[in-house]
């Protein structure tokens, strides 16, 4: 018997053990991953262009999250303990490869791993946790695992700040040895669900069901191409222009065709030839609304760290951090002082032989070392560098010292205010909006989250700590409204027999919406704030993204949602 009324199943309480560890895997990787990704090899990162970073952080998510439709059925024919175990065949490796690879393609290739074995692990976890509840206990049961999830989501970060103090490579291999772990509890302890049923469904036939919720396989090509063309841009095979033009020029021409193939009749007619055809338009209109949140959203993580890193000024928190002793400001602001030291000596030959930087461009040098040190100081070190034909040992500590002034909070632990913040608030939150329909809660969301950004971009003065823990807050208010209640719709207007194949569209919201997040963010950040000096236009551009999807949502639910339910009744009249 797979559940009790009184309580859950033991396959209930591993699966929910494994998603911690799975969770404290990749948020440990994921929260620092644009930070590693455009910090210099000298420092131990990659050094990838913000071009590159946000080409791997929209291209890898996207298909993270589109592989669970087919992984899934996958998972119902081989069962789901023979799915975890390949999962984590897959990720451990690819997360030890990660800290291994030095390049572009090879890193790109290492986190495919990663991507692949998560898509394999995510619809069976979730899979285990419907098989194991019941109409009586399902919704605490979903309770539990949400908070497993931001459990393992707050826990990674604040490891992974702790270990990138030891050096990147162990970042890495920590987040394999908790896929290791894995091994553990699915080996000895799990046991498949009673209640799953292996029916070995033709592919064909699983295709078919699939197409019957969204589009047939023309429509899905017409999408699919028109996504590869804007790969293509993100890996700078194409220019950005280049890719938009082809991109109209394809959608034009299957326009057109599917006007010819609507007036002729041919006898079996390939399906690539076939006038496209969506088969639920609100569905996919809605899908594609959403995937403008988790765009916005997937800021938190694309491009903040890297703003925080930049151009934050984060000493107000640190001088509050310093009331609970000095253990907790070098937890929280970790400087390795001989790289501080050996980056002053490098600076003092530098300019012994000739060359002098600009101080802004040694200030976005150094913030790698953690430490934000204002222009004008920078201008006086090198003043005092230059007057200074030998440096003793005394006076690399006294300027050492005087760097350390400007340390600054690791960004992750920052961005893990989002994670502590749904675990203590998530439920009274879904508990005082659990009477409101969904569309207000979704909107509403979203007009939060353009809120954080706005005051981002209206925000003219030196960014403080203060501020940037205030948007972080609002963005995660922003997601407590929208996301559970996002997926509420779709349960609510899924079909019984069809339930987990429209929570496998959902996904692909989400897949767009990583897609979208890592082209943009990579896009803006190297074009707006780095070439043109205007982060307030990125963060303007960001927040005006979520009030066009919030507006987008309120015409959605009036004119298609609201009408709908009014003319039904009309019709059944007559």
């Amino acid at each position: 018997m797979n559940t009790q009324k009184a309580g859950f199943s033991r396959a209930f309480y591993v699966a929910n053990l494994m998603e911690i560890f799975e969770r404290l895997a990749w948020y440990g990787f994921f929260a620092v991953s644009s930070v590693y990704m455009t910090t210099p090899s000298a420092q131990g990162g990659v050094g990838f262009t913000d071009l590159e970073r946000g080409a791997v952080q929209g291209i890898i998510p996207f298909f993270l999250y589109l592989l669970p439709v087919l992984t899934g059925a996958l998972g119902d024919q081989l069962g789901y303990r023979k799915m975890f175990l390949l999962s984590f065949a897959i990720m451990a490796p690819g997360y030890y490869l990660l800290g291994q690879a030095q390049s572009f393609w090879p890193f790109f290739a290492a986190l495919s791993l990663v991507a692949l074995g998560a898509a394999c692990f995510k619809p069976v976890v979730v899979g285990t946790i419907s098989h194991s509840t019941n109409d009586s206990n399902r919704g605490l049961g979903f309770g539990i695992f949400y908070t497993m999830v931001n459990i393992g989501g707050f826990l990674g970060p604040l490891l992974a700040g702790a270990l990138r103090a030891i050096s990147w490579d162990a970042v890495f291999m920590m987040s394999a040895c908790w896929i290791l772990i894995n091994f553990i509890p699915v080996l000895w302890f799990y046991r498949d669900p009673p209640s799953l049923k292996r029916e070995k469904a033709p592919l064909g036939n699983v295709l078919k069901e699939a197409q019957s919720v969204l589009g047939n396989g023309r429509f899905a090509l017409t999408l699919l191409v028109a996504v590869v063309l804007l790969m293509c841009s993100g890996v700078e095979v194409l220019s950005y222009g280049q890719a938009f033009t082809l991109i109209g020029v394809w959608l034009v021409a299957n326009l057109i065709w599917d006007r010819i193939a609507n007036k002729v009749t041919w006898a079996n007619i390939p399906w690539w030839a076939q006038p496209m055809r969506i088969s639920n338009v609100r569905f996919a209109l809605y899908l594609a609304i959403i995937a403008g949140f988790w765009t916005v959203y997937n800021q938190l993580f694309y491009t903040l760290p890297l703003f925080i890193r930049d151009y934050v000024d984060t000493r107000d928190l640190l001088n509050f951090i310093a009331f609970f002793g000095e253990d907790a400001v070098a937890f929280f602001a970790y400087v390795d002082s001989s790289q501080l030291q050996s980056a002053i000596q490098a600076l003092h030959a530098q300019l012994h032989e000739g060359t002098q930087p600009t101080a802004e461009a040694l200030r976005l040098q150094w913030v790698h070392l953690k430490v934000n040190v204002p222009v004008a100081e920078l201008n006086a070190l090198m003043a005092q560098l230059s007057a200074s034909v030998m440096l003793s040992s005394a006076q690399l500590q006294h300027l050492t010292n005087e760097l350390l002034i400007y340390r600054q909070i690791n960004p992750e632990y920052l961005i893990n205010l989002d994670f502590a913040a749904i675990v203590l608030l998530q439920i009274l939150v879904s508990y005082l909006c659990q009477r409101i329909k969904p569309f207000y809660v979704l909107t509403a969301g979203l007009v939060v989250m353009c809120g954080a950004f706005g005051l981002m971009a209206t925000e003219l003065t030196a960014t403080g700590g203060a501020l940037i823990a205030t948007v972080i807050l609002l963005i995660a208010l922003g997601e407590m409204l929208t996301s559970p209640k996002s997926q509420e719709y779709v349960a609510s207007i899924a079909p019984p027999s069809q339930a987990a194949l429209y929570m496998g569209y959902y996904f692909v919201s989400m897949a767009l919406g990583f897609l979208f997040a890592g082209f943009l963010s990579g896009w803006s950040y190297a074009t707006l704030v780095q070439q043109q000096n205007r982060p307030d236009l990125m963060w303007a551009l960001f927040g005006a993204l979520a009030l066009v999807t919030a507006i987008a949502l309120f015409l959605f639910n009036r004119y298609l949602i609201q009408k709908s339910a009014l003319q039904a009744p009309t019709e059944q009249t007559a």
